[in-house]
């Protein structure tokens, strides 16, 4: 699904207006039809519903909202916002005549031009509360006068919800604003597509929930629209993930590599190695420290074994280029030695522009030897969490600075960054960037983004691209996490458990 910005959507708006022959008003109605499709789905009439709408088309949708709820049986309370009496745009206008007079008995109906006092309603925590002030038709902060009647809404406890975007909220950058003079919506409903905004932490508890609305926007023109953010969803993935030949065999699904483990942390080899077995490479190599040859033969008996070093720690990290993929990282430490062989696999595979995976302790050696920068394969793929990430690239206050920056580095190195999250971002060197859609907070568990890096390892083993084989790893890992979830509940799941649940994972998506 695209991502889309304000200025995208108005210019499918008018796209549509043209292609389909429609009036705005119509389109509005569209809105209207969905927008309270979606709350009588949830809220019985006996709800009390107080709708706030501003003067744009914003407040035209909540209007013909409105007036479709009182036909439903609700009688809402409507504060429409037209200062000074003279803000109105003809759909608003429109919408508020249509709505006076067919509804006029069964609503309670204010204008406010700021000509008389204008007392604030009693709002509680059992009312139902529609943001029709602003949605999108902002490019700035909220007006002061309007930072009052949200804070007014969000401390009344009641359920909000927006239309399109909350009040206040940019649909993509946001800057330094503070969260707290936005709407705090329940619900967020958007409409044509979701917007950049939605997918960042800090900006939750503006949006709350969101679902995206169809409201007839023409469907070639949405197909055709250029876009730079993307929300991978199954539908993406499952055309990648055709049935297997049946003539093929081990041969045709490439060889992993995996440089993982060290003292006391071999357990991160063998999540990686099983991960990438259960995603379907078609041979996988662990390279790791000689301790650990008892630990992964005998957890991962599927996987062969290459000695990275006699002892405790890799300290030799050669002879790669016979294998298809190669992934490091994974409970290697920061060991010196460990350090060394890293720089020197990263300066062979820049030379042979053959790219790598770059995963957990890969990136913290990094860190500490910033100059491996310098060396990064075109295309590698790098897979930092929030804190991996700050350690090598400084300091980031939010999950939006943090993803600017990862476009900069991204373009600058022509490297692929995961940025993991509640929707991970794989961020490419074209600026494009992927958010993954599935997942669950039960993956907030140690050794999840080893597993990660394991099916990685075996796409691109068998042939995928470093592009394609992030996003869609990055998905399967989502819903193996969330198969897992659904057997041992949020609390209680494990890496083991999601590596075990990658094979369904794949057969669900084919499905």
């Amino acid at each position: 699904m695209k991502i889309l910005s304000n200025e995208d959507i108005s210019d499918l708006e008018k796209i549509t207006l043209a292609a389909e022959e429609l009036t705005s008003i119509e389109l509005i109605d569209n809105a209207a039809d969905a927008i309270s499709a979606e709350i009588m789905s949830r809220w019985l009439p006996g709800n009390r519903v107080l709708i706030f709408a501003g003067w744009g088309n914003n407040g035209a949708d909540a209007l013909a909202t409105a007036a479709i709820l009182a036909q439903q049986g609700y009688a809402p309370e409507i504060y429409l916002f037209n200062i000074h009496g003279n803000k109105l745009t003809p759909e608003c206008r429109i919408c508020r005549d249509r709505l006076l007079n067919t509804c006029a008995g069964s609503i309670k109906f204010l204008e406010i031009t700021g000509k008389e006092p204008f007392t604030w309603p009693e709002i509680d925590a059992d009312c139902l509360v529609i943001d029709g002030m602003f949605g999108s038709g902002l490019n700035g902060p909220l007006p002061r006068s309007f930072q009052l009647i949200v804070h007014n809404i969000n401390q009344s406890g009641a359920t909000v919800i927006a239309i399109d975007m909350p009040s206040g909220l940019m649909s993509e950058w946001n800057g330094a604003q503070s969260r707290e003079n936005m709407i705090h919506a329940s619900l967020t409903l958007a409409l044509t597509a979701p917007r950049l905004s939605f997918l960042l932490a800090e900006n939750a508890p503006a949006v709350g929930e969101w679902k995206v609305l169809d409201i007839g926007i023409s469907h070639n023109a949405l197909r055709d629209a250029p876009y730079t953010y993307y929300l991978v969803e199954k539908n993406t993935v499952s055309r990648f993930l055709p049935p297997r030949n049946t003539f093929s065999s081990k041969k045709d699904y490439g060889s992993a590599l995996i440089c993982a483990g060290s003292y006391g942390m071999f357990g991160a080899a063998c999540l990686s190695a099983t991960a990438a077995l259960r995603a379907g490479a078609g041979k996988v190599t662990v390279m790791s420290a000689s301790d650990g040859i008892p630990v992964l033969q005998s957890a991962v008996p599927c996987a062969m074994f290459r000695d990275g070093g006699k002892g405790r720690v890799i300290n030799s990290i050669k002879d790669t280029d016979k294998y298809s993929s190669v992934a490091i990282g994974p409970g290697i430490g920061t060991d010196h030695a460990t350090i060394d062989a890293l720089e020197s696999v990263l300066k062979a595979h820049n030379a042979a522009s053959k790219p790598l995976i770059l995963d957990a302790d890969a990136l913290n050696c990094i860190a500490l030897r910033p100059l491996l920068l310098n060396y990064l394969p075109v295309l590698s793929i790098l897979t930092p969490h929030a804190g991996e990430f700050d350690r090598i690239f400084g300091e980031n206050a939010t999950d939006e600075d943090r993803l600017r920056r990862a476009i900069e580095i991204s373009r600058y190195h022509k490297v692929i960054i995961i940025l993991k999250g509640r929707f991970t971002a794989i961020v490419r060197p074209d600026g494009k960037i992927f958010f993954n859609s599935s997942g669950t907070p039960a993956m907030a568990t140690p050794g999840s983004g080893d597993v990660l890096t394991g099916i990685i390892a075996a796409f691109m083993a068998q042939g995928y691209k470093p592009e394609k084989a992030a996003f869609i790893a990055t998905y399967v890992h989502g819903v193996a996490g969330e198969l897992a979830a659904s057997r041992q509940g949020e609390y209680g799941v494990t890496a083991t458990d999601i590596a075990d649940n990658i094979g369904r994972a794949i057969k669900n998506i084919q499905e």
